[in-house]
């Protein structure tokens, strides 16, 4: 049963998320750490860091190593190859459609309406790796993930590589690096 549900989750998050890796984390994190309980809110949050290390999508490296988490490599492999089998269909039907309507007012329309919905999914990606925020009753109750920003240079190092990433255009490579390089220095 549980690589049954590996696969359907994992093609379930590959067919209804868009907008690459980076969108598909807090679908991700939702699946595996609130619904299944296979990775902790922490091992979350380290799986994402060493995938945007490792070469190759974000969602697919966090696909791999959940699937490993579960089932070893048999479940690393039918949930990296469940993430990408919609991507495959659908992108092939996006071809074939694209090529046939792409100067129409509605493919234009679509892709206007797409655009601000992966920038909101992609925005609650990194709020999830921040915050830890669920309801009570009406009101929101919000309060930082202490595991993942323990102190006070966690947050100088998150407002260092925003401002090198978004004011300087600082490769993320190197960005990463200097993250590891630190976090070995301070941590």
């Amino acid at each position: 049963m549980t690589l049954l549900q590996l696969f359907a989750t994992f093609f379930l998050i590959g067919l209804f998320t868009f907008g690459g890796g980076a969108a598909m984390l807090s679908l991700i994190q939702a699946e595996v750490v609130g619904r299944f309980g296979w990775l902790t809110e922490a091992q979350f949050t380290d799986i994402v860091a060493i995938s945007q290390c490792t070469p190759g999508p974000i969602g697919v490296n966090c696909a791999t190593y959940t699937g490993y988490e579960v089932a070893g490599i048999a479940g690393s492999a039918l949930a990296t190859f469940a993430l990408v089998l919609p991507s495959f269909i659908i992108f092939y039907g996006i071809i074939t459609l694209y090529n046939k309507y792409h100067r129409t007012t509605l493919f234009s329309d679509i892709m206007s309406g797409l655009r601000p919905a992966v920038a909101g999914l992609i925005g609650a990606a990194a709020i999830i790796l921040i915050l830890r925020i669920s309801m009570d009753g009406w009101m929101p109750q919000i309060e930082v993930i202490r595991e993942n920003f323990a102190d006070w240079s966690a947050w100088a190092l998150l407002a260092g590589s925003f401002a090198a990433a978004f004011f300087w255009k600082v490769n993320p490579i190197l960005l990463i690096l200097a993250g590891g390089f630190i976090g070995f220095v301070f941590y």
